[in-house]
């Protein structure tokens, strides 16, 4: 016999058969993904986010015209080391903010320019 609480069926899995309200971890994908994208673009900068209550460490890689990317990291260690195989300079959000750049280029996409 299996017990089923009268809310069970109302519960909600994320992506992975994860239940809700549990923070998704760093994955290869999130890995791979950095990867591929900074080697896709130059000038690239990583501007790592601290984990809140709501999602976990993120690192965000910004290239040189604004374009920027953001996904998940194990720690900011992780993404010291990320930055530091691809002569990556990384930085930490709360101490230095986003570069005037991202914030140009995520104006542009609104309006529909390139």
């Amino acid at each position: 016999m299996v017990e089923v609480g009268l809310f069970d069926s109302l519960r909600k899995r994320g992506k992975g058969g994860q239940k809700a309200g549990t923070l998704r971890k760093a994955s290869s994908g999130d890995t791979k993904h950095l990867e591929e994208w900074a080697a896709a673009r130059h000038g690239v900068e990583a501007y790592v986010e601290p984990k809140t209550t709501v999602t976990e460490t993120t690192v965000v890689l910004i290239a040189h015209d604004g374009e920027w990317t953001r996904r998940r990291i194990d720690s900011l260690d992780a993404a010291q080391n990320f930055g530091r195989k691809r002569s990556i300079p990384v930085y930490e959000v709360a101490r230095v903010g986003y570069p005037k750049r991202m914030r140009e280029y995520t104006e542009r996409q609104k309006r529909g320019g390139v």
